[in-house]
């Protein structure tokens, strides 16, 4: 290795391509007219039915019988663990579990790491029905076992006594989709074969692994929207991103979406949906966060225009055609996947009500478009970059553009400060590692000098796929986010396969086969795993999304090593989103140190904690049954942020009486 850092499997914690000699300001691409409409988006329900809530992603609730004077007595309803759960040492591959549960037909339903779905009881947790898909618990594309949950649907007149009125759908890892019958937990016969749709029959090109499907499928009127998950870093030339359209109750195919251009599909692949869509049944549009393509730290292979690629593209969901697409990195040879769905809201700019959207991003950048058009509602601007790269076949953008607001939550010029106290105990490793590592800003090149590049934010993002909560009564949008630092290591071809040594979770070695360089990917700690960069990790934010300002920020959780706890001053990474409700609350997990949170929506102040078994990386559910307000969530953990996985679901209740 060329560099000093002791690698540890822990971590802490549509615009086309412009003629690089005359720069454009960036704008979406439109295929086809857009929908108008003067309709807002529909009230909020006191249910929960999807993955973020609602279809809009906002996250909230309109539930205020706990609020900001009350939640500090909050109690558990109950608790259970649904042994669905590994940490390696035996003989499955560790689990990561990060699903919300989800409210509707007044049951609790979770799907799990192990791909079984359960449905519960909603006030006790006891169990209504259980059904086991018999999946293989393989690591097919993953590191590990991952689940983000199950998808619901339900007739718009039900026929009472008939079943499969209301379906549940789970996803597995080997690309098959079941369909439940969301009262019985028995296979809905006739979705697709007796239950079961195999999405991997459409993995025609490049068919190096299945379309994992991990995260659950949107549904949007009569239609299952269906994205998919691949394996990183593997190949340059992998599957290209498709996203399909079912019928709910047939799961006959009704269309796709090809997100590369024809051309090039064979010699590249992905810019896939991986994570949720939202969607505005209004208006008719589905919107695609689309990644990047592969191989993702090499572009040679892919000089020309993808325009669809690291974007949000609305498609129309009754054809899926591209209804408008706006591009946020052009040439990405950085992974910045688009990683969450865009969060849906009406606001009101300069006494003007406008149909928006907010993007958050990897790269901690937050995009503000009219959800219509695809328009920037705040000045978007062009930054020069570098493009002095010693990376064979590459060809560097010389601007990239920069949103003016909201304000991003990391430095976008400079990276953090090494941390004194880390240096000090490693005699100056640390400032050894970064002094002789390249950085520029967030689009630095790669390269296979010093120690590599920094990647800041880390490969997992300022923002991860939680995405944004909102207060539509007050139009603020509550953020959270992670400021971690990784460097990573660009290997020619040769010296890659002499050098290359195994992988985990986003840290390691990976081959981009067919691509003239592999890389190492690792987080700069000291000998003692402390990390090299200074604190705060991460933090939480609310936003006036009728100015783009900041309200305030404030450190979020607190990071943990060796069962030492840090102050929260300094914060923790996250993953895993907020729930907002009309209480004036903000639920959140998604720190390293286990807990929950509610914090005051109007100030940051945390109100209430309470510590679980593992790290929160799921979006907490609000919602109401016979008339009582519970909040849930799912400790499943990730290690990204530390080892510690589980299988706890613990849901809250104020005190009856």
């Amino acid at each position: 290795m060329r560099h000093l850092a002791v690698t540890c499997a822990v971590t802490l914690a549509a615009m086309p391509l412009v003629a690089q000699d005359a720069p454009e300001p960036a704008a979406p691409q439109t295929d086809a007219a857009p929908r108008t409409s003067d309709a807002r988006l529909p009230a909020p329900r006191t249910d929960w039915t999807g993955f973020h809530g609602q279809l809009s992603a906002q996250k909230y609730s309109p539930l205020d019988q706990i609020n900001r004077d009350n939640v500090s007595e909050l109690e558990l309803a109950f608790r259970i663990e649904t042994g669905d759960v590994s940490d390696e040492t035996g003989d499955k591959p560790a689990s990561v579990w990060s699903a919300t549960p989800i409210y509707a037909n007044e049951t609790l339903y979770l799907g799990t790491p192990f791909y079984r779905v359960l449905a519960l009881d909603p006030a006790t947790g006891e169990e209504r029905w259980s059904f086991d898909s018999q999946s293989s618990l393989e690591a097919l594309t993953q590191p590990a076992l991952k689940n983000r949950g199950v998808s619901y649907w339900e007739a718009d007149q039900p026929s009472e006594g008939e079943a499969c009125q209301r379906i549940v759908y789970l996803g597995t890892m080997d690309a098959q989709l079941f369909a439940l019958d969301a009262d019985t937990g028995e296979p809905c016969t006739g979705f697709a074969e007796g239950g079961v749709l195999d999405v991997n029959q459409w993995n025609d090109t490049n068919d190096r692994w299945p379309l994992s499907l991990l995260q659950p499928p949107t549904v949007v009127g009569d239609h299952v929207i269906i994205g998919w998950a691949g394996k990183d870093w593997e190949w340059a030339e992998a599957p290209p991103g498709t996203v399909f359209s079912v019928d709910a109750r047939t799961g006959e195919l009704e269309w796709t979406v090809e997100l590369l251009p024809e051309d090039i599909r064979q010699q590249t692949g992905t810019a896939n949906v991986w994570t949720a869509m939202s969607a505005d049944e209004e208006r008719g549009l589905v919107y695609l966060p689309v990644s990047s393509p592969s191989p993702n730290y090499w572009g040679g292979n892919r000089l020309d225009d993808v325009p669809y690629a690291t974007s949000t593209t609305a498609v129309d969901v009754e054809t899926g055609e591209v209804v408008w697409s706006y591009q946020y990195v052009r040439h990405d040879v950085w992974d910045y996947d688009t990683n969450a769905a865009p969060t849906l809201m009406d606001i009101t700019v300069d006494g003007e009500e406008i149909p928006a959207l907010l993007q958050s991003t990897k790269m901690g950048l937050l995009w503000a478009l009219n959800r219509e058009t695809g328009e920037p509602i705040w000045e978007v601007t062009e930054r020069d970059v570098p493009t002095d790269t010693e990376i064979e076949g590459e060809v560097l953008r010389p601007t990239q553009p920069i949103p003016s607001k909201p304000d991003p939550v990391v430095d976008l010029d400079e990276r953090p400060e090494v941390w004194w106290l880390a240096d000090l105990v490693s005699f100056g490793e640390c400032s050894r590692i970064f002094e002789n590592a390249r950085y520029e800003g967030i689009y630095t090149p790669l390269t296979t000098e010093g120690t590599g590049t920094i990647v800041y934010p880390a490969t997992f993002g300022g923002q991860q796929w939680g995405g944004i909560g909102f207060d539509p009564e007050n139009q603020v949008a509550i953020v959270n986010s992670s400021r971690a630092v990784q460097i990573l290591d660009m290997y020619p071809r040769e010296e890659y396969e002499a050098q290359a040594g195994g992988s985990g979770n986003e840290q390691g070695f990976y081959p981009q086969t067919g691509a003239p360089y592999g890389f190492e990917l690792y987080v700069p700690l000291n000998w003692a795993g402390m990390p090299c960069w200074e604190p705060p990790y991460g933090d939480i934010r609310a936003i006036d999304m009728t100015t783009g300002e900041t309200l305030w920020s404030r450190p979020i959780g607190a990071s943990q090593r060796y069962g030492f706890y840090m102050p929260e001053s300094m914060g923790s990474p996250t993953i895993g989103g907020p729930a907002v409700t009309a209480g004036g609350l903000i639920f959140i997990g998604a720190t390293m140190d286990q807990k929950v949170r509610a914090y005051d929506i109007e100030t940051g102040e945390e109100l209430w904690e309470d510590v679980t078994e593992a790290p929160v990386v799921a979006n907490p559910a609000v919602y109401e049954h016979d008339g009582v307000e519970y909040v849930a969530f799912v400790s499943g953990g990730n290690s990204i942020l530390k080892p510690t996985v589980g299988d706890m679901v613990s849901v809250y209740r104020l005190p009856p009486g």
